[in-house]
């Protein structure tokens, strides 16, 4: 552990020219007087490292030392690659394997690019989670992802809602980040031989998981993204079990993909035939629910008119009609 941070003080100091010994407290997570101890071990190992006194002293490396110790790490390596979500790696538990590799990599960088990583930083931003949706980090989520990264069985329980606790023993995959939430993707071991297909799992629905200190053969085919598409696809294409009909203004037809599931909008509106006399066109739309297709016609206002089912109708005309009510009235002076 102590090596590890030695090496670490010493790629700070070579990417950053000189730090304070409170600068490099709170990089390295460690009480200044740590840092101190730790300075005097590396000067006791030959490595250069000067003090400056005074209030705007601190710490540097003299003559040109270089360290060579920039051999990037398999989980380091992996982690860089994964830089740009800086959330989903504190989630994973791999922030310090990415912090270490990006020191490496400054390290081993000519003096007039070692201030790369920090332009990138300040010009390109990965922020994965949803508008209005708080992001919350899965408990079990740095065992789950230890282990897709080693290949490990997992035990696990898994719960939907109310229903009750389902055992499962997986052989996890990959993780997907979607819209703020963790998908597993996993194949299931038939316990005869073989295996029983791929299923997708919600990580903050796991009650545990616990690897089974055994590794399990990769299928080296096996695509995440692709696999990832087509059940994404699949999904969204599920959940539409219903249907209603509408009567879409042109500004109603522009602002419907942006209401409902935006695939089914757009084939829905190919599918339609040309507008009437009045400029309207009549969308048969494929909705989750009627619940669900109640909220989104909503979002259209004026732009729209229900069709059928006749309860939906029913129930956009009550809606309307209070809505009506409201404006009718003289606004109230509310301070």
């Amino acid at each position: 552990m102590r090596a590890a941070r030695l090496i670490r003080m010493v790629l700070l100091l070579q990417a950053r020219r000189a730090m304070t010994a409170a600068e490099l407290a709170e990089e390295l997570e460690v009480s200044e007087r740590t840092v101190t101890r730790d300075v005097a071990a590396l000067s006791e190992a030959g490595v250069p490292v000067y003090a400056d006194r005074g209030r705007a002293g601190g710490y540097r490396l003299i003559g040109g030392y270089r360290t060579r110790l920039t051999g990037l790490g398999r989980s380091e390596a992996e982690a860089l690659f994964l830089s740009g979500v800086p959330s989903a790696l504190r989630e994973m538990g791999l922030a310090d394997a990415a912090s270490a590799a990006r020191l490496k990599v400054s390290a081993a960088l000519i003096p007039e690019l070692s201030d790369a990583h920090q332009t990138a930083a300040q010009r390109f931003h990965l922020d994965a989670p949803g508008w209005w949706q708080p992001p919350e980090s899965p408990a079990l989520l740095p065992a789950v992802a230890e282990a897709v990264w080693d290949d490990l069985r997992l035990d696990v329980g898994y719960r939907r809602g109310d229903q009750p606790e389902v055992r499962r023993t997986l052989e996890p995959y990959g993780l997907v980040l979607k819209a703020g939430v963790w998908y597993l993707a996993a194949r299931v071991p038939d316990p005869a031989g073989g295996h029983r297909g791929y299923r997708v799992y919600r990580v903050d629905r796991f009650t545990r998981a616990t690897d089974t200190g055994t590794r399990f053969e990769r299928d080296e085919s096996f695509d995440l993204p692709g696999f990832w598409a087509e059940r994404a696809a699949a999904f969204a294409r599920s959940i539409l079990r219903d249907e209603v009909t509408v009567r879409l203004t042109a500004a109603g037809t522009r602002a419907l993909r942006y209401v409902t599931d935006r695939t089914a909008a757009e084939e829905a509106l190919a599918a339609a035939g040309p507008p009437d006399e009045q400029g309207l066109v009549t969308v048969t739309l494929p909705v989750e629910s009627e619940d669900v297709a109640y909220t989104q016609v909503l979002g259209l206002g004026p732009e729209v008119e229900v069709l059928a089912p006749p309860t939906l109708r029913t129930r956009l005309a009550d809606a309307t009609a209070r809505a009506a009510a409201h404006y009718r009235r003289r606004p109230t002076d509310g301070g």
